[in-house]
């Protein structure tokens, strides 16, 4: 390491300002501080000093990631391959499939990222870190690269980009790549085949349970089977129980935020119930606290509907925006018998709303201060 610092500090003169490579300065510096922290310091006007920044939020999410990540790799294995296979032929199965999607994902939109640092003359901003993890992480294993590089353009671009960047974006960038893929590929994004890498293996795998339910046919898989994750899906949403493990570190860490994901519980199990009681159909009589345990909900919930970015941010905020995450998801989940998983247009939806909604709190919260103000005066 003291060998790359020496590198890094020989050719950084190049890159300061009226150097002969000062123009791309922004990616030098990306790129230095990706690999380092930085070695400059606060000299004045700063309120608070504090070693938390966005580089390590955001490393601090895809640490959470990782149980879901390792999990789903060896999930590919084991819907292709099915029993009789040892871990590491699974996992090595799987690996062969998802780590190229993840350097498809990571290649092409960091190096949009660095193409935009430099035409704007603005540093590299490490938002891309967590959304070139979620990316394949939310995408069928067996989509075209190159389908997945052109969705990585449009989130990047379109998604996040076009609002000004990191911190600037009004919709989930990850959710943009996928409703992106979803409405330009949907042959490749949705039915029964998109689940399995290769469909000549005799595997355990077939239709998702949520694609199940919608077909009125009744599901094999059990609920322990649905909590650990044995269940076809994207490589990141089967695992209740590795979303949970990342749920636990963000929450520790103050990363994500517990209003949304309790609220977002709360809302899919009224729809959910409202929904039990009716029973007009397989997705209605579908028990409410099993929606929790498939499709994208928990890692929707977790993931993407905390993007602290896109969600609402004030406190009462939270509490209505994931609530109706929640609510939407179930109700579009069962209403929409074409696709039924409702988590992504919920979250996209609400990301929409989500000013609206903090505008209204904070009209009310200065309403109800300007009435106990004359109360005071009255008194």
């Amino acid at each position: 390491m003291n060998f790359l610092r020496k590198t890094l500090d020989k050719y950084k003169p190049l890159f300061e300002k009226g150097a002969k490579y000062e123009k791309f300065a922004p990616a030098f510096n990306g790129i230095d501080t990706l690999m380092f922290v930085p070695n400059h310091t606060t000299h004045k006007g700063a309120h608070i000093r504090d070693a938390v920044d966005l580089k390590r939020i955001m490393i601090t999410v895809v640490l959470a990631l990782v149980p879901t990540m390792l999990f789903g790799v060896w999930n590919i294995g084991y819907q292709n391959m099915g029993e009789g296979h040892t871990f590491m032929e699974l996992f090595g199965y799987g690996a062969i499939r998802f780590f190229p999607m993840l350097a498809v994902s990571y290649g092409v939109g960091l190096g949009l990222e660095f193409l935009f640092a430099i035409l704007r003359g603005h540093e590299v901003n490490e938002g891309y870190l967590v959304t070139g993890m979620l990316i394949p992480l939310i995408m069928p294993i067996d989509l075209p690269l190159w389908m997945l590089a052109v969705a990585v353009v449009f989130a990047v671009v379109i998604g996040k980009e076009a609002f000004g960047g990191t911190g600037m974006n009004i919709l989930n960038p990850a959710l943009v790549a996928r409703a992106f893929a979803f409405f330009a590929y949907a042959p490749n994004m949705s039915g029964d085949k998109v689940w399995v890498a290769d469909s000549a293996i005799d595997g355990v795998s077939g239709e998702t349970v949520l694609g199940t339910l919608a077909a009125n046919n009744p599901i094999n898989s059990s609920v322990f089977d649905m909590f650990m994750g044995y269940i076809p899906g994207s490589v990141g949403e089967t695992s209740v129980l590795m979303i949970l493990i990342g749920l636990a570190l963000l929450l520790f860490t103050g990363v994500a935020n517990w209003r949304i994901v309790l609220s977002s519980v709360m809302g899919a199990a009224v729809m959910g119930l409202i929904f039990n009681a009716l029973a007009l159909n397989s997705l209605m009589t579908f028990p409410w606290w099993q929606h929790l345990l498939v499709g994208g909900f928990a890692f929707g919930m977790v993931f993407m509907a905390t993007d602290p970015v896109s969600a609402s941010q004030t406190n009462k905020g939270k509490w209505i925006y994931g609530f109706l995450i929640g609510f939407l998801a179930i109700m579009i989940r069962v209403f929409n018998g074409a696709y039924p998983e409702g988590v992504m247009m919920a979250i996209l939806l609400m990301n929409v709303f989500a000013p609206t909604i903090d505008h209204y709190v904070i009209a009310a919260n200065i309403k109800r201060r300007k009435k106990r103000l004359e109360k005071i005066k009255i008194a």
